[in-house]
């Protein structure tokens, strides 16, 4: 890992809910729900297999309302922020199993791991949110696209 963007997200998240990193999440990707903490235009341009939309501006809890409360979750956005406040008010609402990737799906493409679009087709390109934020995604992993 880069260790500038380790330090960003070292200053960025909390450490207020659990961190997964890129690599486990990768062995686990059947045994968990994996939800995706940024907005749909970010999401449709690609995300990690097998993960659901869920927000971030529009989020509603009621939506996770038939998942048990111990399934295992691992939340993701950016770099880990929206996706680490989206899983402590999973926390409060009493998930018991709520975890948030480490470096989120900057680290997950940086890593050479795979991303699907909207379609479910594999893509090398991922949303970087804004200009600023598009320095820390290895431009050799991913197109770049705000």
């Amino acid at each position: 890992m880069d260790p500038e963007f380790h330090e960003k997200v070292r200053r960025t998240i909390s450490g207020a809910v659990p961190t997964m990193d890129a690599a486990e999440l990768k062995e686990k990707l059947q045994n968990l729900r994996i939800f995706d903490a940024r907005e749909r235009e970010e999401y449709e341009v690609s995300h990690i297999p097998g993960a659901e939309y869920i927000g971030y501006k529009n989020f509603d809890i009621k939506s996770l309302a038939n998942i048990p409360k111990d399934t295992p979750i691992v939340l993701y956005c950016s770099i880990g922020y929206r996706s680490e406040k989206i899983g402590e008010k999973l926390l409060a609402k009493g998930f018991t199993n709520v975890f948030n990737l480490y470096g989120s799906i900057f680290e997950w493409v940086n890593r050479g791991y795979p991303v699907v679009n909207f379609s479910g087709e594999e893509v090398k390109k991922v949303h970087t949110y804004n200009k600023e934020w598009s320095r820390w995604v290895d431009e050799n992993q991913a197109q770049k696209i705000w």
